[in-house]
């Protein structure tokens, strides 16, 4: 990433924590709030013969975290290409 000005870089890097922490609280809310918190409003709800707060507790986070990453990559991806400092292959 040498070859990008100092303002570029610092845009970059603003982007990339901006995801960050938007990627952080979209995980909180389904881990925390689904999994913990509203937990006994979920569990009202039944599908496939399981409580969804159940579901969310034990494995929505999960899979929720697991869809995170992937979007993260490609979004990072995207990025890298905007500002031209992508992987060479």
């Amino acid at each position: 990433m040498s070859h990008l000005s100092e303002k570029s870089a610092q845009e970059y890097w603003r982007r990339n924590k901006a995801l960050m922490v938007k990627l952080g609280i979209i995980w909180f809310i389904v881990s925390y709030g689904c999994g913990i918190l509203l937990v006994d409003v979920l569990n009202q709800i039944q599908i496939g013969g399981y409580k969804l707060g159940f579901w969310f507790a034990q494995q929505g986070a999960i899979y929720t975290f697991i869809g995170l990453i992937f979007y993260y990559t490609r979004a990072m991806h995207k990025l890298d290409k905007e500002f031209n400092v992508e992987e060479q292959d």
